[in-house]
């Protein structure tokens, strides 16, 4: 009888989803114990977007079906832009050095998943310890997301450090996972090699496996009379580039076919409800539980989400909105100046040239002036090609076959 491989799965964020958010990594892993393999997957109760159980111990093990999960209890921080969170990665990283002393088997193949990006260096140890393979999977490019979104300087002593670690992740790794299609790229750049770059992409949240469940207050957002509503759901800061969204929000403001709602929670929300006060044609909501993200989003017609001109999106979006957006068989416009893919691939709606608000207020006539039934088959495309190529039981078992090929490389 051949020996099941044991596999880590390690990341600070794969939280389950019966403590507020599941992350890929958990729905993966999940998916893995349903293979050949026996699967541990390693999280911490520190992250802003789920609630763990209160413990008073420092390692907490759990079990979901054949899926093993231990969870950390490590330093807790409120906001995800701040250096307690830097502190919080810190926190996590010395307490894995405790993990392998206190299991009892050795893993053969390590996955690192970021953030955090510390973690790599508790991959290298075990890569050197037990001769296991080490895989480095990249959600976000780090430190490029800190120079290009946040505005650190090249010379900032966390984009150094970061810097550092993924030059030394990308090199001494036995495979790159990048859940952005065009991930390659940047790798090869930042080694000057080729090297092994494998995408695996988000995959769907399984909220949409559920009943949408109406919601009296996602009711109370929309307007009573007919009209043609255009949504937006998520967070709403500097990094959403939602400018000219609002600007063409307040152009639109005498077209009264047109109505525009927006949920979400963010640093600019207050600036915008400012900008767009006493505007007939929209309303700003609270945020609203991720279970209720699809009865909101089966409310609009179209849907709407940007991003900064950054050389991030050179290498590809990994975007979960996206995915529920697609998943709500509504066509979606995007300001989006990076590498396409998803609604390209599908059909199922347009990219637009970033900073272009006559672009953004074309694509909404666009959407509002076709027939139901057109509009229909713009969504109906995207639902498909979602379910087609974003299930986690596929993007898992080719997940696999890639992690096998590893020790049938000469």
């Amino acid at each position: 009888m051949i020996k099941r491989k044991k596999i880590w799965c390690i990341s600070k964020y794969a939280s389950p989803p019966k403590y507020g958010v599941g992350a890929r990594l958990f729905y993966v892993a999940r998916e893995f114990s349903k293979l050949d393999l026996d699967v541990l997957l390693v999280s911490s109760n520190s992250n802003h977007l789920a609630c763990y159980p209160a413990s008073e111990k420092t390692f907490n093990f759990e079990e979901y079906d054949n899926l093993k999960h231990l969870w950390i209890k490590t330093l807790k921080y409120t906001k995800s832009a701040s250096m307690k969170r830097i502190m919080s990665w810190i926190d996590f990283e010395f307490k894995l050095f405790r993990i392998h002393k206190i299991l009892p088997e050795k893993p053969d193949i390590v996955i690192i998943s970021s953030l955090s990006m510390f973690s790599i260096l508790y991959g290298l140890f075990l890569k050197k310890k037990f001769k296991c393979k080490l895989i480095f999977e990249v959600r976000d490019i780090y430190p490029l997301t800190l120079t290009e979104e946040f505005k650190f300087g090249r010379f900032n002593p966390l984009v150094l450090l970061l810097g550092f670690l993924e030059k030394i992740a990308y090199n001494k790794s036995d495979l790159i996972v990048g859940t952005m299609p065009n991930l390659v790229e940047h790798v090869n750049l930042i080694c000057k090699k080729e090297k092994n770059v494998y995408f695996s992409p988000i995959g769907i949240h399984e909220l949409w496996l559920k009943d949408k469940t109406q919601n009296p207050y996602v009711d109370s957002l929309f307007p009573s009379e007919s009209r043609f509503i255009v949504g937006y759901a998520g967070s709403i800061g500097t990094t959403n580039a939602m400018n000219s969204f609002i600007e063409a929000i307040k152009y639109m403001a005498e077209e009264k076919e047109v109505y525009f709602v927006i949920v979400g929670d963010g640093d600019l929300k207050k600036n915008y409800i400012e900008k767009l006060s006493g505007l007939a044609n929209v309303k700003i909501g609270e945020k609203i539980s991720q279970n209720d993200i699809p009865y909101f989003l089966s409310k609009c017609d179209l849907l709407y989400l940007s991003t900064h001109d950054s050389k991030i999106w050179k290498y590809g979006q990994s975007l979960n909105k996206l995915v529920d957006y697609m998943m709500s068989e509504k066509p979606v416009i995007a300001s989006f100046n990076g590498y396409e893919s998803m609604l390209n691939q599908a059909n199922s709606g347009l990219f637009l040239p970033i900073n272009d608000v006559e672009a953004i207020i074309n694509a909404i006539n666009k959407f509002k002036d076709m027939s139901e039934i057109e509009r229909k088959a713009y969504g109906s495309r995207g639902k498909k090609w979602i379910e087609e190529n974003r299930n986690y039981k596929t993007i898992s078992q080719n997940y696999y076959a890639k992690i096998m090929d590893l020790y049938n490389e000469k």
